[in-house]
């Protein structure tokens, strides 16, 4: 059974960094072919796709937020990341990590998996 957990800070000051690890269990993701992103939903708006990145190591970014996002992976720990930088109170969210088959669900803001979800609040 697949199992995504986010791992990361609850406040972020503004213009710092944000970092968000998620540790996948149940899948290799180097091995299955599946997109593996970080989602969000700030409040009261829609579901976000912020980056993803493939099984290859391929990486794609929402075009909106790519000046101040970017990712990784740790394959020996079965994890993936993202740094957004220079946060604002705006990047108040529900940070998710995701995995679908299809990039373009991915990028419609859904998922096959999902991560319960962590808390990120930006403020000094």
């Amino acid at each position: 059974q697949v199992q995504l957990q986010e791992s990361g800070p609850d406040l972020v000051k503004p213009s710092q960094t944000l970092s968000l690890t998620c540790t996948v269990s149940g899948d290799s993701i180097t091995t299955t072919y599946y997109y593996r992103s970080l989602i969000r939903q700030a409040p009261g708006k829609g579901l976000e796709y912020m980056g993803a990145i493939a099984s290859d190591g391929s990486i794609y970014y929402n075009p909106s937020l790519k000046s101040r996002t970017s990712m990784s992976r740790d394959t020996s720990k079965n994890q993936f990341s993202l740094q957004l930088h220079s946060v604002t109170p705006e990047d108040t969210a529900v940070y998710y990590c995701a995995m679908a088959a299809e990039l373009s669900t991915i990028v419609g803001g859904s998922a096959d998996y999902w991560g319960q979800g962590t808390q990120v609040t930006v403020s000094s």
